[in-house]
């Protein structure tokens, strides 16, 4: 799904107060440090994606965003749009070689770190540049946008900060680096499941929908097929629309149930989960015949985007319960 604030304005916004010099500062001091020690050691492969607890975080986030930009990932094994964002990070860790450190934080074991952040829902990708806290995009998103979002962090962190990454040893996890990998069991519908993400990547969600139709064709009840399918087409219609007068026709005909949809398919592409799923079960709640069923329709069609499992789901069933009987 398209993310909240990928333009990375608040960083360029957040680097230009006092607080961004002290904390380019006390980097600066840090490195010195370091350096008057023999310098940091090159740290494994393994070391750039860590979990981090509340416990840790001063010292996991807080004292390495000193160093390397430190990628916060928010995220709860209940939460199916992290399911598909969290290995796509984890990924671009490696691949972005010491460039940044990816800290996996679970909200639900984590609730005072979570409530600091201001986390509304989850996924929530969060960035500490020496010791500032950053917002990037909350929701799933293609990795191309991901990939721009990176790029400009880790430039601001270099030219406002002076982070210019950590080593890496690719030789440093030992002799089990060099053992033969288990051969990992390839499922029946891999090819395809992955045809069609590489598609939604290159923006071409006419194809991943036709990859993740495929996949239903033969099972139905593929979880990851339908969840795929419903963003493809969540992304299909939002493509061409202009937001701006989207939300002018919304505000300026309350009745008119197609605005209203459009309105809500953009407030969920956007991150605002709760405002779309509220807006639709107040549309059903006001109208009746075709109309009625037009909306839940995409009601249930935006559920399927987030994932059953979701809290704000449940919620909103229950909403829609409520109107409806």
């Amino acid at each position: 799904m398209q993310p909240r604030n990928m333009s990375m304005s608040g960083v360029v916004d957040l680097a230009a107060v006092k607080a961004a010099g002290e904390a380019k500062a006390k980097a600066e001091q840090a490195r010195a440090e370091a350096a008057r020690h023999g310098g940091t050691a090159a740290v494994p492969p393994s070391s750039l994606v860590i979990d981090v607890d509340e416990a840790g975080f001063e010292r996991d986030v807080l004292q390495r965003s000193s160093e390397v930009p430190v990628v916060i990932d928010f995220w709860a094994e209940w939460c199916e749009p992290c399911k598909q964002l969290s290995p796509v990070l984890e990924r671009l860790a490696r691949e972005y070689n010491g460039r940044f450190v990816l800290a996996k934080i679970d909200v639900d074991a984590n609730q005072m770190l979570m409530q600091q952040f201001g986390i509304q829902g989850i996924p929530a990708v969060f960035a500490v540049v020496a010791g500032q806290a950053l917002p990037l995009f909350q929701g799933a998103a293609p990795e191309a946008q991901i990939r721009g979002t990176l790029d400009q962090l880790i430039q601001v962190g270099e030219e406002r900060f002076g982070l210019t990454g950590i080593a890496v040893d690719a030789d440093a996890e030992g002799a089990a680096a060099d053992a033969p990998e288990a051969a990992v069991p390839v499922g029946p519908y891999d090819a395809l499941l992955e045809a069609a993400v590489q598609a939604l990547d290159a923006n071409d969600f006419g194809g991943a929908a036709q990859a993740y139709r495929n996949v239903l064709a033969d099972d139905p009840g593929n979880t990851e097929a339908k969840l795929g399918l419903a963003q493809a087409e969540l992304l299909t219609r939002v493509r061409d629309m202009d937001p701006q007068q989207v939300r002018e026709d919304a505000a300026a005909k309350p009745a008119d149930v197609q605005a209203q949809i459009a309105a809500a398919d953009l407030d969920l592409v956007g991150g605002h989960v709760e405002d779309a799923f509220s807006r639709l079960v107040e549309t059903v709640r006001r109208t009746a015949g075709d109309d009625r069923d037009a909306a839940r329709v995409r009601l249930l069609e935006l559920f399927e985007v987030i994932g059953g499992d979701d809290p704000r789901v449940t919620a909103a069933r229950q909403a829609l319960a409520r109107v409806l009987f």
